[in-house]
Parts: C-alpha cells; sequence; structure tokens
C-alpha cells in the first residue's frame, strides 16, 4: 500500500532538516538567510484568531537590517495565508502595534520590554535572538544548542497572544 505524504508533514520534516543541520559556524549571511526562512516557516504552524484575519500580515523587524532585506526581498508583497505580507523596519517599539510578527535581532534586544508592553493586548508573535528572552515572555526565541541554531517555544506567551500553536511545531521546539 502507498504511503500518502501531506504537504504538511513535508514541510515539517524539510524545516526539522533546515534546523538540524544550521550550525553557529556559519558565516553571518547564512544565519540571518536561515533566520528568515525559518520566521516565514513559522506562519505555516501558528493561527492567529479570526478577529487577526484580514488584509495585510505585517512583519515587523527591529535590530537586524540583514534579517528585514532578506525577508523584505524574499517575502515582502507575496500572498501567504490569504493575506498580502508586509514587511517594515521598525525603528521603535511602538510601530510594533500594527505588526502580527515581530522579529528583534539580537542588537535590539533592549527594546524587548518596550515592544512587549505595546503588543500586550494584541495577537502579536514576537520572535528575538537573545538567550533568556524565551523565558520573559518571547513566543519563539532562537537559540544555540551544541553549536546548533534551535528555537525555544514559550507556549504561556503563545497563549497570552491569542495564538494557538501546531503540536508539529512543538514536537520541534525546546518548549519552555
Amino acid at each position: 500500500m502507498a504511503r500518502v505524504i501531506s504537504k504538511a508533514s513535508l514541510i515539517a520534516t524539510l524545516l526539522v532538516v533546515v534546523i538540524g543541520l544550521t550550525s553557529v559556524n556559519a558565516q553571518d549571511r547564512e544565519k540571518h538567510e536561515l533566520h528568515s526562512m525559518m520566521i516565514y516557516n513559522f506562519l505555516k504552524y501558528i493561527q492567529w484568531p479570526e478577529s487577526a484575519n484580514s488584509g495585510q500580515f505585517v512583519i515587523g523587524v527591529m535590530g537586524d537590517d540583514d534579517v528585514y532585506n532578506t525577508l523584505k526581498a524574499w517575502y515582502g508583497d507575496k500572498e501567504r495565508m490569504g493575506k498580502l505580507l508586509q514587511v517594515r523596519k521598525l525603528s521603535s517599539a511602538s510601530e510594533a502595534k500594527d505588526c502580527q510578527l515581530v522579529y528583534i535581532g539580537s542588537a535590539a534586544s533592549n527594546t524587548f520590554e518596550s515592544i512587549h508592553e505595546v503588543v500586550s493586548n494584541n495577537p502579536t508573535l514576537i520572535i528575538t535572538d537573545k538567550n533568556g528572552l524565551g523565558a520573559k515572555g518571547s513566543g519563539i526565541n532562537f537559540k544555540i544548542v551544541n553549536n546548533r541554531l534551535k528555537f525555544e517555544l514559550n507556549e504561556n506567551a503563545l497563549n497570552a497572544s491569542k495564538l494557538k500553536v501546531s503540536s508539529q511545531l512543538s514536537a520541534m521546539a525546546i518548549v519552555i
């Protein structure tokens, strides 16, 4: 009997491979490309509430020009989940209020609390790249484990943001 592989299973497998093969020794260019691909792929595994499902899907980036430029070039103005993806470079925490996803690079990690406060009542996924921010309330935090790029998933933070996470994503994450 032939086994049918679902598209979601295939994507999950590919994401596991990308995450598993990612090495800290990669050049910065590779790191920002991997972060960009993972950010985009996280969208497949997270469900926003119906109230957030209108028009555009805004990804805000603060503190990492390389991730911003890559996301904008690869995914900006493309349709995803029936919405037009907009990638915006944020220069202040207050600009995060209109975003469904905010990526805070390590260079802007000092703005985490301000951004978290601005989006605290919104269905906004915060993704960070600094040790300790996952435990402080980031929904997803990139982390290096045994010279490999992994990610932490803070289920309490995601629940507080009214976001639902696929069990496939939870299975790939370091759940905190």
